[in-house]
């Protein structure tokens, strides 16, 4: 642990938060967190700890560093860490998104959590926003350490890429998408310049999904937006990753409880709908009336209605 501050993160208590920056390893790349410990801490107990994971484009200091905090707040050892290729992480080539290798990142924090002298490690739980709660669902299905998982706002970045926000895109429209890309990679191939694309659109018109217009506020002004959250991918080597990626394929091995928290009138809503459907026995769906996709990142009225499903949730799971 290289750094240790006091950060004041949640106005509902009196006492403070700690947060350490921590550095961990996922095979050759150092990963770059934020582990937030509950208050009173000691050392000599054993805490249950919950990984958060980033949504696209985003950063630990963000929506999942603000979740960590309230998490932390409810007695839990918290960890918001930056992808691999992206924020303080390492990871060449940089602002890559991967997201075969976002759920490796989150392996490793669990790795990491797991070692902690005061983390209990039979009781470890996931959380994501947005992309970050579909790796956190897929690295479920897969990592039965960790025991139980919440999202918010969550999503299948590769549905989303394929079929588009609201899930209408054409055919046509898709394969005009891997068009671009191959003929990018052969002028890349070529020696030609690299192309990158944004996460959330950098000029707004009318034809903006409201979705993406508080995206674009919330990442591209001062309500949240951070100098490490740099609004680019890598075109061709992240389209191509992210057309080839399911994050609820196989779900049904998913037997570990869910939690989905979705706004109302989020444009993403289908996709927390449909994983609903798939899974009814294990996972419950709480609607929050009123917000969108975005509004849930941060805004105090919905983030404290989500967190009003989160903790029971993960308190009756993992306390």
């Amino acid at each position: 642990m290289t750094k240790t501050d006091v950060i004041r993160k949640d106005s509902r208590r009196a006492e403070d938060i700690i947060v350490q920056h921590i550095d961990f390893p996922n095979a050759t790349v150092t990963m770059a967190g934020d582990l937030y410990l509950p208050e009173n801490f000691s050392a000599d107990q054993y805490y249950p700890a919950i990984v958060c994971v980033h949504p696209g484009g985003g950063v630990k200091e963000q929506t999942a560093g603000l979740y960590a905090a309230k998490l932390a707040a409810e007695g839990f050892v918290t960890l918001a860490f930056d992808a691999s290729h992206q924020g303080e992480s390492g990871g060449i080539p940089r602002r890559l998104e991967d997201p075969f290798a976002r759920v490796e990142d989150i392996r490793a924090a669990v790795d990491y959590v797991s070692t902690l002298d005061f983390v209990d490690a039979a009781r470890i739980g996931a959380f994501g926003v947005c992309a970050g709660g579909g790796y956190a669902i897929d690295a479920t299905k897969s990592d039965r350490r960790i025991k139980a998982v919440g999202a918010v706002s969550p999503v299948d970045i590769g549905a989303t890429f394929r079929r588009g926000w609201d899930g209408s895109l054409p055919l046509e429209a898709q394969i005009a998408t891997l068009d671009a890309v191959a003929g990018q990679r052969a002028i890349e191939a070529a020696g030609g310049e690299i192309a990158e694309i944004t996460y959330v659109p950098e000029i707004l018109d009318d034809t903006t999904h409201a979705d993406m217009v508080e995206a674009h506020e919330y990442y591209r002004t001062p309500r949240a937006q951070h100098p490490n959250s740099e609004n680019r991918m890598l075109f061709t080597a992240s389209v191509t990753r992210i057309f080839d990626y399911d994050a609820f394929a196989g779900a049904e091995f998913l037997t570990q409880p869910m939690l989905l928290v979705a706004g109302s009138t989020a444009g993403s809503l289908w996709q927390a709908q449909a994983l609903h459907k798939r899974l009814p026995e294990n996972t419950d769906l709480v609607l929050v009336e009123g917000a969108g996709h975005v509004g849930l990142y941060d805004r105090p009225e919905y983030v404290e209605q989500a967190m009003a499903a989160l903790s029971p949730f993960f308190t009756a799971e993992l306390l």
